[in-house]
């Protein structure tokens, strides 16, 4: 479906939970977050629903996120459903990567394609620093996890400071060819100040072929990242709420300040 702009709006970011077992620094505050009531949370029925009206308006791509889409109680089961709907060929999903070792074989054989990890530093004590108190290892034994279970092409997301030269980043564009995983780099955004990049390695971040709608995880369907704007799909029919959301995309982001990382899945 065409947006205002001529974009074909194909892919829908679907946050599950707000919930994360890690509490990066660039994404959650030191003091934490007020997390959203369960009952506030969309059901699963909701989430699969709301996307087969999507399929129908044009999505084929779909990615799962967060805060930690695999904190989710049940998410195999959802990732299930979701590929059973027709008209998807892209599932994905965006984790820290902790959990696929549980996980992993369980996620492909629902249906799930293939997974991005978010990864800044190969350096012990660095992540655990940026990530307060997360352990590599654990993240390095999922991306094992994901490779084997045949999660392909695995991921790596990289939140870079200045550019993709400095030290931590050049260190994992290496270690990604070693093995046999992609890396995108992305710069650190503030949505308050309306900073944001373009995504080396991908497509994020350039407003002019933005195809991307975000179901947040209390049932907000949200045109951009980048905007404030949002429509309940509790209180708007879903096929509607689709059809308000592409009208209401802006031609490029600006800045934000209802929405969050933590809730919306970057």
């Amino acid at each position: 479906m065409l947006d205002s702009y001529n974009r074909n709006i194909n892919y829908l970011r679907i946050s599950v939970t707000d919930r994360c077992n890690l509490r990066c620094t660039y994404c959650m505050p030191a003091e934490g977050i007020n997390l959203i009531e369960h009952d506030k949370v969309l059901k699963f029925e909701e989430i699969v629903e709301f996307t087969r009206v999507a399929v129908a308006k044009g999505i084929n791509k779909v990615r799962l996120t967060g805060g930690e889409p695999l904190v989710r109680k049940g998410i195999v089961d959802l990732v299930k459903m979701l590929a059973e709907i027709k008209g998807i060929n892209d599932l994905g999903m965006t984790t820290n990567g902790i959990l696929l070792p549980k996980y992993a074989k369980d996620l492909k054989k629902a249906g799930l394609g293939r997974v991005n990890v978010s990864l800044d530093t190969l350096h012990p004590l660095k992540f655990k620093a940026v990530t307060r108190g997360g352990e590599l290892h654990d993240v390095l034994v999922g991306i094992e996890a994901a490779k084997e279970a045949g999660l392909n092409p695995v991921k790596i997301n990289t939140v870079i400071k200045k550019d993709i030269h400095e030290p931590d980043a050049a260190e994992l564009a290496e270690w990604a060819e070693r093995n046999d995983v992609q890396i995108r780099f992305i710069s650190q955004m503030d949505l308050e100040k309306g900073k944001f990049g373009i995504v080396h390695g991908g497509t994020g971040g350039d407003c002019k072929i933005c195809n991307r709608l975000r179901l947040t995880s209390d049932g907000y369907i949200k045109p951009c990242l980048f905007n404030d704007a949002g429509i309940s799909i509790r209180e708007v029919p879903y096929e509607e709420a689709f059809e308000q959301a592409i009208q209401l995309k802006p031609k490029c982001g600006e800045s934000a300040s209802t929405n969050k990382f933590y809730n919306m899945g970057g």
